[in-house]
């Protein structure tokens, strides 16, 4: 995967915390929904995802694991 592909959210981390209500509707929110890369953190791939809530699209970021998305168009 490189920057600008297009991937779909197909899971989301099992360790966000319960009591995040704000952080689990971001993730929430932005299941089985398609993203194109922004960028990479180490393994981690970071997701522009403002569009998903009605927002310009890096008004929202999150960072995944490759193994939480899958790859749509390179």
């Amino acid at each position: 995967m490189n920057i600008g592909d297009t991937v779909r959210v197909t899971k989301i981390p099992a360790d966000l915390p319960a009591d995040n209500a704000q952080l689990q509707t971001l993730f929430r929110g932005c299941l089985h929904e398609n993203f194109k890369i922004a960028a990479f953190d180490g393994d981690l791939i970071e997701l522009h995802v403002g569009e998903a809530f009605g927002k310009p699209a890096d008004y929202h970021q999150i960072w995944l694991d490759a193994d939480h998305v899958k790859l749509i168009e390179a």
